[in-house]
């Protein structure tokens, strides 16, 4: 393949694409500060739609089921978004290196804009859940194009100074998030949680029309349907077995025991079609690569350890602190701030040094301090201690994840940064949903443990269910003063044993972070190799 970029210069499409080397198509070393800013707006505000809608509708989903009903298939809501946006990922980041990546980021905008509409409109819950997909495709595909267009346009040397910006996205959405969905569904409508991605999504796209030019030379290739499908059955399997697992369904059943058997057949199926597939959807000569290999291993190590901070620990509050639920979420300002500080100061020392090893090795170490001290968390820990912890385990954070995709982009062919970029977010997405899975099924079995010595005949009075006050713990007040007191120990502890599960994920982490290889950094965005 011959690509200096990856998009398509001309809009009009019986234009021939800009040749390497135009203007339009100039590589980042050519392009001032003031464009590339440009640019970077609109790919954060094409990032932006999918990371804020993730905690938005979070917030919304009681306003949901009280208008539409169907609460049994309420999980579909979120699982279908899940599902759609992690399977389209290396679907598209692997297209993106044949079509180029601006057609395919200005249609995913408009995709996603579609399926927000047709979120805000839906008058059932199928309806709703038929448009979350919908959503979820294009979503993937936002995040997975933002991250490689930012490697077609900013050196590896040169894009510490702008990771700011994408810790920018990341930070806003994880903590405005739920603040937005909670307001606007209280004050105007659920519906509006949705239509809100509309304003935004027409500015991304007119940004990124406007100022996005990207040399690319299109090629006829033979899709590999084969091994696309395989992708879409196996992954879709592997997010329903850890959705539905220990929560909607026993461990042992055998709707849980064939997806696990559908994903395990997927993945031995892949690597022989994989390696016949003339343009492959995941590459298997980018694992010959050690950089790619262990770079994407260490982001699915710690996207499934850092789950478990993000989602129990404003629980945890609630239970130990007696905090809101709104106030809780704002418990997670200090992460998102020590990550913002810690993407945007190791990004600057990275351009300024040419190094990047050092601050994965550094980060890994500061999510394992923090999550080593979380795990030793009571009911009585002071908020600020708690504060405290949270600070270290975004710095780790911010240390580490865009650190690494830099590493990763750096390291690749430029032909591949597509197929490479998305593999790695594929990878991570996996690990977080995973993750999940198995620190809520560490906290159901923790939790059950200790109703079994604390509670006569280990159950709750007034027909209460643990897994219930698990998920609302203001149903906590619901029970008698004797034993309020004796449930918050409990889901406290059944809440810090989490994260004492993530310790040893994050052990490995740090070995791979000491095995990673330093590459020199590329002083062009585009490198051919």
């Amino acid at each position: 393949m011959s690509e200096a970029g990856s998009e398509p210069a001309s809009e009009a499409g019986g234009q021939a694409d800009e040749q390497p080397g135009s203007q339009a198509g100039a590589a980042s070393g050519e392009r001032t500060h003031r464009e590339i800013q440009i640019i970077l707006v609109g790919l954060m505000l094409g990032m932006l739609l999918p990371a804020m809608t993730m905690t938005v509708v979070s917030t919304a989903l009681p306003a949901i089921v009280s208008d539409l009903g169907g609460i049994s298939q309420l999980p579909w809501v979120v699982t279908a978004y899940l599902v759609a946006a992690t399977v389209a990922v290396p679907l598209v980041g692997k297209a993106s290196d044949v079509i180029g990546r601006r057609p395919l980021f200005l249609a995913a905008i408009v995709g996603f804009v579609i399926g927000s509409l047709l979120c805000g409109i839906a008058q059932t819950m199928g309806q709703l859940i038929a448009a979350r997909a919908v959503q979820g495709v294009a979503g993937g595909a936002l995040m997975a194009l933002a991250q490689a267009t930012i490697g077609d346009v900013v050196s590896p040397r040169q894009r510490g100074r702008y990771q700011g910006y994408i810790g920018a996205v990341f930070a806003v959405s994880s903590v405005a998030g739920p603040l937005i969905g909670g307001v606007v569904a209280d004050q105007l409508s659920w519906r509006w949680v949705f239509f809100l991605n509309i304003p935004l999504g027409a500015a991304a796209f007119l940004v990124t029309r406007r100022f996005l030019r990207l040399a690319h030379q299109r090629r006829a290739v033979r899709i590999d349907a084969l091994g696309a499908a395989l992708v879409v059955v196996g992954a879709t399997a592997l997010l329903l077995l850890a959705s539905w697992g220990g929560q909607e369904l026993p461990w042992r059943s055998p709707v849980i025991l064939g997806l696990a058997a559908v994903a395990l057949a997927s993945v031995v199926a892949l690597v022989p079609v994989e390696r016949r597939a003339a343009e492959p959807i995941i590459p298997l000569r980018l694992f010959r690569e050690p950089v790619f290999t262990i770079g994407s291993a260490l982001t699915f190590l710690v996207a499934a350890g850092m789950f478990g901070a993000i989602v129990f620990l404003p629980t945890f509050l609630q239970i130990a602190s007696g905090v809101s639920a709104t106030a809780s979420g704002f418990t997670l300002l200090p992460l998102m701030s020590a990550l913002l500080v810690a993407t945007t100061v190791s990004g600057r020392l990275i351009t300024r040094w040419g190094r990047y090893k050092a601050f994965p090795v550094l980060g890994t170490a500061l999510l394992l301090a923090g999550f080593a001290l979380l795990a030793n968390m009571t009911a009585d820990t002071p908020v600020p201690q708690i504060a405290a912890y949270l600070v270290l385990v975004g710095l780790g954070i911010g240390m580490t994840m865009q650190n690494v995709v830099l590493a990763i982009q750096n390291a690749v062919p430029t032909g591949d940064l597509g197929a490479a970029t998305a593999a790695a977010q594929f990878f991570r997405m996996i690990g977080g949903t995973l993750g999940l899975a198995a620190f809520g099924t560490a906290m159901t079995l923790r939790l059950s443990q200790w109703a079994e010595r604390a509670l006569p005949g280990g159950e709750l009075p007034g027909g209460l269910e643990l897994d219930l006050v698990a998920s609302d713990p203001t149903a906590i007040a619901r029970l008698p003063d004797g034993l309020q007191e004796a449930l918050r120990e409990g889901l406290a502890t059944s809440i810090t044993f989490t994260f004492l599960v993530s310790v040893p994920l994050l052990v490995l982490a740090f070995v791979l972070a000491l095995r990673l290889r330093e590459v020199p950094l590329r002083e062009t965005a585009a490198d051919r190799r």
